[in-house]
């Protein structure tokens, strides 16, 4: 029998408050269901709550960090977890000739153009984008935390060619400079987090060195972006982040691009709630509004 709810079970999840009555009808199917799979619990505890996305998706995903966290209070307990590929791991990456370094692309944007924003769908693409990120960018290719859209990049002239890759994933959890610029406290934070986004991978590849492409991509996929996550999410974004390392770059095509410069990260690492990493890695932090308010309506109550 598992544990009468604690003072650490959360009581507001995901902009979700839940009753003792629904946390208690959680325990009641983990309990009841013990044949099911971590996901498959989150997905039937969805489908009973109607807890849900604005897409009509949903919302496991969220719903499986809430039984996570249910079990660390000591509310009950899950099964085993399956074995699969961890979030954050590094993945194996294709080695094949479309990753190979192709002719050299000079110019000024102009002569490329349109530039193509083609979003990341099927196992073909899935593996282009996996082995040219894995092959070229200097973080490599990770599993993506959470909710996220990845993109490949398309020049269309003089023939159709793809000139790198973007990814957007859930935003970091707690950045000072961020929460100060938006002033969230803890609460409102929680609860507005999932309308901020993060510009987790950027890459144009080495060989391509076209003036004014990398500040073009940003503005054209951060407009996608906008667009498709809802749909996909069933929520608006209103800011989007990054992290720039400024020992290796300095960032510029994202000023140009009109990103806001906040200030540098403590170095903890995006995920570190535990304040393990202290000062490890810092990092620039750079964000670009995607409606003029953003600040005023990401700390609305």
């Amino acid at each position: 029998m598992a544990q009468e709810t604690g003072p650490e079970a959360p009581e507001r999840y995901s902009g979700r408050r839940f009753r003792p009555k629904e946390l208690a009808l959680i325990r009641e199917v983990v309990e009841s269901c013990s044949g099911l799979s971590r996901k498959e619990l989150a997905q039937t505890i969805c489908e009973l709550l109607g807890w849900k996305r604005r897409s009509g998706r949903l919302k496991a995903l969220e719903c499986g960090e809430l039984l996570e966290r249910l079990e660390g209070a000591g509310v009950l307990a899950l099964p085993e977890r399956q074995r699969r590929r961890p979030v954050g791991s590094h993945t194996s990456v294709p080695v094949t000739a479309r990753g190979d370094r192709g002719g050299d692309l000079v110019g000024e944007v102009g002569d490329f153009a349109p530039i193509e924003i083609e979003a990341v769908e099927t196992l073909d693409q899935r593996l282009l984008f996996r082995e040219l990120v894995g092959r070229h960018h200097y973080l490599g290719h990770k599993v993506p935390f959470g909710a996220h859209l990845r993109y490949l990049l398309y020049a269309c002239r003089p023939e159709r060619t793809v000139v790198g890759c973007i990814q957007f994933s859930s935003a970091a959890w707690r950045m000072a400079v961020r929460d100060a610029w938006i002033g969230w406290d803890d609460a409102t934070r929680e609860r507005k987090l999932p309308q901020v986004v993060n510009n987790s991978r950027f890459l144009i590849l080495p060989w391509v060195r076209v003036k004014n492409l990398a500040s073009s991509v940003l503005s054209l996929a951060g407009r996608r972006m906008a667009a498709d996550w809802p749909g996909r999410y069933g929520v608006e974004v209103l800011l989007v982040e990054t992290l720039v390392d400024t020992s290796r770059y300095r960032g510029e095509c994202y000023r140009a691009a009109n990103w806001i410069l906040l200030g540098q990260t403590t170095g903890r690492g995006r995920m570190d709630r535990e304040h393990l990493r202290h000062g490890a890695s810092p990092k620039t932090v750079l964000v670009y509004p995607l409606v003029k308010d953003a600040a005023r309506r990401l700390r609305e109550a």
